[in-house]
């Protein structure tokens, strides 16, 4: 008993200690941002939920955008609610929370965006929210603005309206738009510890990222997260590496700092590498960028150890092309390279939603192998195998292995020592564990997969070279008299559940046995034609936007008004708009816009098609957009308004409503359950 509680006060000192410090350390966690810009649909909390299972294979933490209501659709970066409305644009509450759970379920910590550097007002210049929680009321008043809030706007706003705003000035960078808040003021601690203790012990948040905290003082992050607890902390530091380190600095209680930043010149030197024109532009990713070099390069130790502290990234919702009027600072080419990079590097990785989207087995396969290995965000790397013809190389070092990952166009005419197993390549990369690891290389994780079968590659990586493989499929352990194959070899997973037991064989012993479960759903990529008529528009032809689901459907819009159709299909009478997608996975879907001209006028969005489907468009509309109905082709018979009678029989429109009389308008009306198109 003595022992047990022992052992528990340990635990209960090492995780309350874990809240003080930021970030773990020795932490070999990946996480994924779970969005992109505007992406209301695929980041919904109903369908980030349906992706739990899969995620949790990878990905130890999600980052999920701001989640209470902000008066309209929006990302979340102009917050207004903070305690009572979580209608988001992503979701209600109980979603929100079903997620959480789920996620949790899964073995997936939830990171929440933190917005606290400014606020958006009710209807005025200085009115928020008047909000209660566990009996108390919360809301920020006049008072709580900084007084040189906006350059100035809001203080001359203040002296017109004979209203008072704070005496501080902003302890950060002014950011015009809503109201900077003054983290001096009593009122505005107070709301915002209220705030993020709520998010932790209410909803089962893991942790924060904190947006924009160059606006106020890190002092306040450390104050908000001792109060809060969160396990894990991150802000949005966006600056040169001198201006990063001193905000981890900043944030210290006790000495020991309370949050991570994203290394932001990682992201930059990758950039540069990826979107360089020479054979020497791989070279970069040992270089600075505008003087700074990352805080996970060895160039940095001599200014203090930071590599904990480092949220690296290649890709985010603000360097991400978004369209031709917001180009940002994407990569350009090489992303399979630059992730390559950023899983086999120390530092906590957190890859892009539409890079996991895109590229989704070799992502899995890269950070499969970086746990493999024991990379973690403390591992000593080095980059001191270099070349100028095409390539770069660089070494982790693993608590199971070291890393090697090679990137570059010229990548194949890297040649290792022996001592070096190659278990993964692709466009423009490589990876190569330590023979001395002596285990097997499996390149598939547990999980549901699409397909009749899984072909599954198994690699010893081992000091033998006369090793061999031994596997069952029905979960016994493997001996050496079970099913024997070469390093490299495929081994077949079929339909239904599988599992798989891997162990190495070497002078008659099995070692080191690993397992897999596997689901072959038996999934096979089908087709679907989606028609859409516009006679009721009169159009001339229907631009077909296109996005949604879990993004292998084809084909996929190049740039907006999507696909241009012109030629029409005739059924039942009635000219019909016509074009073909393949749906590739169970769980993937179609989303639609339709349009004509160069994009305007425009429908409502249609989501989730999955299947042939009939649409008509409406010349009723939603604001500006055309509503859409759902229509059934047969039985449908297209007349002029001339040839319509009147008997016993009604006619209705669409919306179920009983006309007086014969239609005398275009459009799809129902007559005695038979659709009639008036042309």
């Amino acid at each position: 008993m003595k022992r047990f509680f022992t052992l528990l006060l340990l635990t209960a000192t090492f995780i309350v200690s874990s809240f003080a410090q930021g970030w773990p350390a020795n932490y070999g966690g990946v996480m994924l941002q779970g969005f992109y810009w505007d992406s209301y649909e695929y980041s919904s909390w109903v369908n980030l939920k349906k992706q739990a299972a899969e995620l949790g294979q990878y990905f130890d933490l999600v980052w999920i955008p701001q989640s209470g209501n902000c008066g309209g659709q929006s990302m979340g970066y102009d917050d207004l609610y903070w305690f009572e409305n979580y209608n988001s644009s992503f979701g209600n509450k109980s979603e929100l929370l079903s997620l959480i759970s789920t996620f949790k379920d899964n073995g997936i910590g939830t990171i929440g965006d933190i917005v606290i550097n400014h606020r958006r007002n009710v209807s005025s210049w200085f009115d928020f929210p008047r909000e209660t929680y566990k009996g108390e009321t919360y809301q920020l008043l006049s008072t709580d603005i900084c007084r040189n809030d906006d350059g100035g706007a809001a203080l001359k706003e203040a002296n017109k309206q004979g209203v008072s705003i704070s005496a501080n000035n902003d302890t950060g960078e002014d950011w015009g738009g809503m109201r900077d808040l003054d983290h001096k003021s009593a009122n505005v601690q107070r709301s915002v510890k209220a705030y993020l203790k709520m998010l932790i012990d209410d909803f089962g948040y893991t942790g924060f990222r904190y947006d924009m905290v160059k606006g106020y003082s890190p002092e306040y992050t450390g104050i908000y997260n001792t109060y809060a607890k969160p396990q894990f902390s991150v802000g949005e530091c966006w600056d040169g590496t001198n201006t990063i380190r001193n905000w981890i600095d900043g944030t210290k209680v006790d000495g020991v700092p309370t949050s991570a930043a994203f290394d932001f010149q990682f992201r930059y030197v990758v950039r540069n590498a990826c979107n360089g024109t020479s054979n020497s532009r791989w070279s970069k990713l040992n270089e600075q960028n505008d003087g700074n070099w990352p805080l996970v390069s060895n160039k940095e130790l001599d200014k203090g150890d930071y590599r904990r502290w480092a949220v690296t990234f290649v890709e985010n919702h603000d360097t991400e092309y978004r369209s031709s009027n917001s180009p940002q600072d994407p990569l350009k080419k090489d992303t399979l390279a630059a992730n390559a990079w950023l899983l086999a590097m120390p530092g906590t990785p957190c890859v892009w939603s539409r890079h996991w989207i895109d590229y989704k087995q070799e992502i899995k396969s890269m950070i499969i192998a970086r746990k493999f290995a024991g990379i973690t965000n403390t591992s000593n790397f080095n980059t001191e195998y270099a070349s100028g013809n095409g390539y770069q190389v660089g070494m982790s070092n693993g608590t199971n292995s070291n890393l090697l990952v090679v990137v570059g166009e010229n990548a194949t005419s890297y040649s290792p020592t022996n001592q070096w197993v190659e278990i993964l390549n692709g466009y423009h990369y490589r990876y190569f564990l330590q023979s001395k690891m002596n285990s097997v290389w499996i390149d598939h994780a547990s999980g549901t997969y699409d397909g009749s079968s899984l072909k599954v590659k198994v690699i010893a990586v081992a000091r033998s070279s006369s090793a061999k493989i031994v596997y069952t499929l029905n979960g016994t352990t493997p001996t050496a008299s079970s099913t024997q194959v070469n390093s490299g070899s495929e081994i077949t997973i079929p339909l239904g559940t599988t599992t798989l037991k891997v162990g190495l064989l070497v002078n008659g012993e099995v070692t080191n046995v690993q397992t897999r479960e596997y689901n072959v759903t038996g999934f096979q990529p089908y087709d679907i034609t989606v028609y859409v008529y516009a006679g009721s528009v009169e159009w001339e032809h229907v631009n077909f936007w296109t996005w949604g689901g879990d993004g292998t459907h084809g084909p996929k819009s190049g740039g907006w008004p999507g696909d241009k159709v012109t030629e029409t299909v005739e059924i039942e009478g009635a000219p019909w708009f016509a074009h073909n997608y393949t749906i590739n996975s169970s769980s993937d879907y179609v989303n639609f816009v339709f349009s004509t001209g160069t994009g305007s006028p425009q429908t409502v969005d249609i989501n989730g098609v999955s299947e042939t489907s009939y649409f008509a468009i409406s010349t009723e509309k939603d604001g500006d957009k055309h509503l859409v109905n759902v229509a059934d082709p047969t039985g449908i018979k297209l007349l002029d308004s001339g040839q319509l009678t009147m008997d016993n029989s009604a006619y209705y429109d669409l919306q179920g409503r009983r006309l007086e009389g014969v239609p005398t308008q275009r459009g799809i009306y129902i007559r005695s359950g038979r659709k009639i198109v008036i042309k």
